[in-house]
């Protein structure tokens, strides 16, 4: 079986398979389409894309061009930032199904907890939102329900009127920025780590100590860094529209990280660059 399809348990028994392809910045079309299909020609069984990526409708197309069945294909997508609260949320769903033609999601994220436009009300409008959540969620629209950039102050929020606690929360995770305290809360509420730009968006590539783990495992950088993710139990989510990119960044099952190796990295502060605080982004 293919490594690429193991996966991790959800709290509800969901399986997730352990790495995801990204799709943020691949622009809809042709580029898009293309990109899924190799990433499900390379054996990927898991992709991730949002409604502010703008590209649904080209991942649910190369999710149907591939033959596979439906239930072989882990999807996930997200709501976009303009659309909070119980009805808007709703119709943001809704639609989010008509780009991408399918029956069911697999994954369904609050992208940002706390967008401009409800900054002085972001309490009350993610507990609407995730009230509509969970009503899709128990009608079987959604299989799994989660959050993405969500701090622990944000979740205990969400906590006072949920019913269903979020079983994922994607946020920025890569070797230098390892958001403990977001990553500690999510551990001890049985809550899975999804990794967004697990090569810090290129910046991985130039840190030296990750060259040379590279040099000694005879990998890639790109491959030590997801082994990285995968040994922290984390689930990585790299993004490449390169067909031998793909197939590189799926080949991290083959070789283990020693504690040695895994301590180095670890070590590491700021390579990358650090995640937006979501209480201050400017969306």
């Amino acid at each position: 079986m293919n490594a690429l399809h193991d996966t991790y348990t959800l709290t509800n028994g969901v399986k997730i398979p352990v790495i995801g392809f990204g799709t943020w910045q691949i622009p809809d079309g042709e580029t898009a389409v293309k990109a899924v299909a190799s990433a499900l020609d390379h054996g990927y069984r898991h992709i991730d894309t949002a409604a502010g990526y703008g590209n649904e409708a080209s991942v649910g197309q190369a999710v149907k061009d591939s033959g596979l069945p439906r239930e072989d294909v882990f999807v996930t997508s997200k709501l976009q930032n303009s659309a909070h609260g119980y009805d808007e949320t709703l119709a943001a769903f809704a639609e989010t199904m008509r780009q991408l033609d399918l029956d069911y999601l697999d994954l369904y994220l609050v992208h940002w907890p706390n967008p401009l436009k409800y900054r002085d009300r972001w309490q009350e409008t993610n507990a609407g939102t995730w009230k509509a959540f969970e009503e899709l969620y128990n009608a079987g629209k959604i299989r799994s329900i989660g959050v993405s950039n969500f701090h622990p102050h944000h979740l205990e929020e969400l906590k006072k009127t949920a019913s269903v606690m979020p079983m994922v929360n994607q946020i920025r995770l890569c070797p230098g920025d390892t958001q403990d305290a977001v990553v500690d809360y999510c551990r001890n509420h049985n809550i899975l780590l999804e990794a967004y730009s697990p090569l810090g968006t290129g910046a991985i590539f130039d840190v030296p100590e990750m060259q040379q783990l590279a040099s000694k495992h005879g990998k890639t950088v790109a491959q030590v860094a997801l082994r990285w993710s995968l040994q922290s139990d984390f689930l990585p989510l790299p993004k490449t529209v390169t067909p031998e990119r793909i197939a590189e960044n799926a080949a991290v099952f083959d070789f283990e990280l020693s504690p040695e190796d895994m301590q180095l990295i670890d070590g590491l502060d700021g390579v990358c660059g650090y995640a937006q605080d979501p209480d201050k982004t400017t969306f």
